[in-house]
């Protein structure tokens, strides 16, 4: 989806910038602006999902990280 909104953006300031009225460069020009904010945040809410830890833990992982451990899912010695 931020891909999506990324060249619907740029296609926003193609047309902006090929337009010889001052209203169609004035609505191209606006939702060229608003496509630039919606594409930050869907590139930044993409970023932050995927470094984020999972939702849930287990009772027996929360147990471990009050000890000072690692949770079992992500502990790679386990076997």
């Amino acid at each position: 989806m931020r891909w999506l909104l990324l060249a619907f953006t740029v296609f926003a300031f193609v047309l902006c910038f090929t337009r010889h009225g001052a209203g169609a460069w004035g609505f191209w020009l606006l939702v060229g602006l608003v496509g630039i904010f919606a594409t930050t945040l869907a590139f930044v809410q993409a970023r932050i999902a995927g470094h984020a830890r999972e939702d849930s833990l287990s009772e027996y992982d929360l147990r471990r990280l009050r000890e000072g451990k690692d949770p079992l899912k992500h502990d790679r010695t386990v076997r």
